[in-house]
């Protein structure tokens, strides 16, 4: 009873401590003491036992071993992408074929197609504001809604989607024997109903807000300090189809190679995509050191804030209430998959991120499921969808990065939309998706 009280609250203050600024380096460990000591584990050391620092310790540096290169390569990708210009340039022109009258609907689509050519969720939020921030302020839309588009267009329908290079769709791999195409039928049609289902939610919160004469407001100290596309810096970028290419090459690559070298294939993609980017961009290429070292500290900055709260995870992962919670989730009667789905759910939500949240659950419950007879790639597809849900929970990197530092907004004006949106409606995906497996519709 005690370790399931400490497991809640711990989870609890690691919300409170981020929303309040905590530095995750500090407020993970600190929580994950308090799971620990209510759990009756050993701080430092114990005989034969589960102790706080190794548990941390191995949660911590294991997630950096597994995954430290993709990270690095895909903030290389971005980086590169956002210092050549071919973010800005691709990101304009879906904004202008699309109109400036489909404000929110070209947000969310320069994000889906930059988040699908395997560009970090953090990179795409930073390259896609200052366009965001036009759009929403010509259209007079609630400036409070751009953190909610951005994340709605970024972390939901394509994320999790089948063929996506993000880690969120690779994990599984690792563990299931699968490839990032698994299941990719269902997943075809869970996105395109998420996509929809979404964006017209979108629009409702948006009109409704405008109904009660909410306009577009924002500091103007701040709106000056970020800078502006202007016609001329348009005309200065590349065409958009050298930011299309590389985003194809990362794809091509990453579906071809994974027969070859499995997870391995998704470093050689970006690594790919990287060298087309600089030779196609090579002249738009501004100060490529600059470029190459502010994509390191920003990696080093995304891992290191991940691997924090899986380090929180794997804590807790040892406490015994972890294993009551994961002995009466696969112990669930009915059908295994909703079991799952909720077991990555929840975990996922304690962790507070999506690949934090897969890499703890997967390697506890993938051999119960498959010893059970589940397909592996229906497996696959509802452990990526479902990730995406919880994952968003107040002190998720991603939301407090995307509201704070790159919006500007606080979690009381612009976290509720954002939640709406990326909770919500992965949880219809993940129940759609289980009918959809249900019903034979993937071998």
């Amino acid at each position: 009873m005690l370790s399931m009280i400490g497991l809640v609250l711990g989870l609890v203050l690691l919300m409170y401590f981020t929303l309040k600024g905590v530095n995750l380096f500090i407020a993970a460990p600190l929580c994950a003491v308090f799971v620990a000591l209510t759990g009756g584990l050993s701080l430092f050391s114990a005989e034969g036992g589960a102790s706080f620092l190794q548990g941390y310790m191995d949660g911590f540096s294991g997630f950096i071993a597994s995954w430290f290169f993709m990270f690095l390569l895909g903030s290389f990708f971005g980086k590169l992408m956002e210092n050549t210009g071919a973010a800005d340039s691709l990101a304009a022109w879906v904004a202008n074929k699309l109109g400036r009258k489909h404000a929110a609907f070209a947000v969310v689509a320069a994000c889906a197609i930059l988040t699908y050519g395997g560009v970090s969720v953090f990179v795409v939020a930073f390259s896609v504001y200052p366009m965001a921030l036009g759009l929403f302020r010509e259209a007079n839309i609630p400036h409070r809604f751009i953190p909610a588009t951005l994340a709605f267009g970024s972390v939901t329908f394509t994320m999790t989607s089948a063929g996506s290079p993000e880690i969120q769709n690779w994990i599984p791999t690792k563990y299931l024997g699968t490839t990032p195409l698994a299941a990719w039928e269902v997943s075809l049609v869970v996105a395109v109903v998420m996509a929809a289902i979404g964006f017209f939610w979108l629009q409702y919160m948006i009109k409704r807000a405008q109904a009660k004469g909410e306009v577009f407001e924002f500091n103007e100290e701040q709106l000056a300090n970020i800078p502006k596309i202007t016609e001329d810096d348009l005309a200065e970028l590349p065409h958009p189809i050298t930011g299309l290419i590389p985003i194809i090459v990362v794809l091509i690559s990453s579906f071809t190679l994974h027969s070859y070298v499995q997870q391995n294939a998704l470093i050689v993609a970006l690594l790919a995509g990287c060298l087309t980017l600089g030779i196609i961009n090579f002249k738009h290429i501004k100060n490529l050191n600059i470029a190459l070292t502010n994509g390191t500290t920003d990696a080093l900055s995304a891992i290191g804030n991940t691997a924090a709260v899986v380090g929180f995870g794997t804590v807790a992962k040892l406490s015994p209430a972890f294993a009551v919670v994961v002995g009466a989730v696969t112990g669930m009667e009915g059908n295994e998959l909703v079991g799952a789905a909720i077991a990555i759910t929840t975990i996922a939500g304690l962790t507070g991120s999506a690949s934090g949240g897969q890499t703890i659950a997967l390697p506890e419950l993938a051999p119960h499921y498959l010893e059970n007879g589940v397909n592996a790639e229906h497996l696959h597809r509802i452990t990526s969808i479902a990730s995406g849900a919880l994952d968003t929970l107040p002190h998720n990197g991603y939301v407090v990065t995307t509201i704070r530092v790159i919006c500007h907004e606080t979690h009381k004006t612009a976290y509720w939309p954002l939640a709406a949106l990326t909770t919500v409606i992965p949880f219809f995906g993940v129940i759609l998706a289980i009918i959809l497996f249900s019903l034979g519709m993937s071998a």
